[in-house]
């Protein structure tokens, strides 16, 4: 995130400090308890569809969110942007920019960064993706009087259009300073530059050396600048290795200056395996008045292997006593609190997602999974059983899902209405019943599931988290997807978190 979340009006401090600190933490945690969120506890992706380069603001106690839409090369005519006031439930703003509103973009519309001066709002972009100085293009800057838009072109050329110290103009972020200067820093193709932005925020500035453009490339660098302000040091952070490949990730560095020098000190977002690949281009908010800090990026779900598939996410960053930065750590939840599925692909069965839970109608096998594939883990969930004499629970290390009632290779566990809990191996389509257990009577609807999968070592454990219904042996399949299911039963599912075992 840039300094200008971090500088709102009096307004957004009181709207964040006032209600945001109460009430934006009861969403993100759908039983309330929990003020400290780690992800997006609603679910990654946040948001329905294919975008990237995701650019995050604050504008009057309203987070909203800029990305590119993830199309292919020539339909990248538009931009689409989202807003929420509890980073849960985003409202979508369709074609708050397009090729239709700048004379000379005709398509590759990329990395939008929004910022507010003066009562207006601002949102520069980069366009056409230009491979040289003879080519039309670069980094634009529109501006509305609304963050919704719509923007309108507000120069008529762009901004930057040559390539200098061989950074060519896409990727833009912008940054306003504590005393006002605002800058821009952009580059693909290995090289980064700062420019300074003069208070109109549409046209240059120079440093005191009299040069427009400084170089600031650090080690390792290929595109998507990101600058903050934390604690009076400065934060850069870019994206290296191919935008299409799995070693696409998010390194940073820290200075006492806006303009550096900035040395690489590690990466912080990289692809997990068993989560999502191809994580980077990031921006970072900070919720004002706490130390919660998250990073805002595009990732590729596992199964997908388009270079345009990718969603949006975020998740907690941390930072250590000295100032740097953790490893962020891309969790697995999902409390359904937006009222939405999204990520989750169903096999079968009736299934709906609305009032922070996901539910199923009663159906011989109907399944739900989650793109994951996790090997040793600790899977916890809500399962609620609502009608019907079978059961209900959860599915792990899955693999080769298609409609049918044991239609999968992997384990599931499921507990039912009289506290009977089951747990059992799929073999694309056969079934093989590895133990059971009875619960002590009155079972009731609700249950907490845990499975607790290390190695060939597989726990089920049934509200009582202390002691396991059942521990088996069974090392058939090591790793795979998470997902929910019912026989037979009615259910509503609940607090999904996956974790890795320690």
């Amino acid at each position: 995130m840039n300094v200008r979340m971090l500088r709102l009006h009096a307004k957004a401090v009181a709207t964040l400090l006032a209600g945001c600190l109460v009430a934006m933490f009861s969403p993100l945690n759908a039983d309330a308890t929990t003020t400290d969120p780690t992800t997006a506890e609603a679910g990654n992706p946040f948001v329905d569809g294919w975008y990237a380069d995701p650019d995050i603001t604050v504008y009057d106690g309203t987070y909203w969110v800029y990305p590119t839409t993830s199309k292919a090369y020539g339909e990248q005519t538009y931009l689409d942007a989202f807003s929420s006031t509890d980073m849960v439930n985003w409202t979508k703003h369709e074609k708050v920019l397009t090729t239709d509103d700048v004379s000379w973009a005709e398509y590759a519309v990329w990395a939008p960064a929004p910022v507010e001066r003066n009562g207006k709002y601002y949102l520069f972009f980069a366009a056409n993706d230009i491979q040289n100085d003879s080519s039309l293009g670069g980094i634009g800057v529109a501006v509305s009087d609304k963050p919704e838009g719509p923007y309108s072109d507000a120069l008529g050329r762009p901004l930057v259009g040559q390539f200098h110290n061989g950074a060519q103009p896409i990727d833009q972020d912008v940054f306003i300073d504590d005393d006002g200067q605002a800058y821009m820093y952009y580059g693909g193709w290995g090289h980064a530059n700062v420019v300074k932005l003069n208070d109109d925020m549409t046209s240059l500035g120079t440093f005191a050396d009299g040069s427009t453009y400084k170089e600031i490339t650090p080690a390792d660098y290929v595109e998507g600048s990101q600058m903050f302000k934390r604690d009076g040091v400065y934060y850069l952070m870019w994206s290296e290795g191919g935008w299409t490949g799995p070693d696409y990730s998010v390194s940073y560095a820290m200075s006492d200056s806006p303009t550096g020098p900035f040395e690489k000190i590690e990466k912080v977002l990289a692809q997990d395996p068993a989560v999502a690949k191809g994580s980077g281009h990031n921006s970072v908010v900070n919720v004002p008045g706490t130390e919660i800090w998250y990073i805002v990026y595009h990732r590729r779900p596992l199964s997908e292997s388009a270079g345009n598939n990718r969603q949006l996410a975020y998740d907690r960053m941390y930072f250590n006593a000295d100032g740097t930065i953790g490893r962020v750590a891309m969790e697995v939840r999902d409390n359904f609190a937006d009222g939405n599925s999204l990520g989750w692909k169903t096999y079968g069965g009736s299934w709906s997602a609305g009032h922070g839970s996901y539910r199923a109608k009663s159906s011989p096998g109907g399944k739900a999974l989650l793109d994951t594939n996790f090997a040793d883990f600790t899977y916890d969930a809500d399962v609620r059983v609502t009608s019907g004499r079978g059961d209900a629970g959860l599915v792990f290390r899955a693999a080769r899902p298609a409609v049918g009632v044991d239609s999968y290779a992997g384990y599931y566990a499921g507990v039912g209405p009289t506290g009977k809990v089951v747990l059992g191996r799929a073999d694309d389509g056969a079934w093989t019943q590895l133990d059971s257990a009875q619960l002590p009577l009155p079972a009731g609807p609700d249950h907490h599931l845990r499975i607790s999968a290390v190695g060939s070592a597989i726990e089920v454990y049934v509200d009582d988290m202390a002691t396991p219904a059942i521990s088996v042996t069974d090392d058939t399949y090591r790793a795979g997807a998470n997902g929910v299911r019912v026989f037979n039963t009615a259910a509503a599912f609940d607090n999904v978190s996956v974790d890795k075992a320690d």
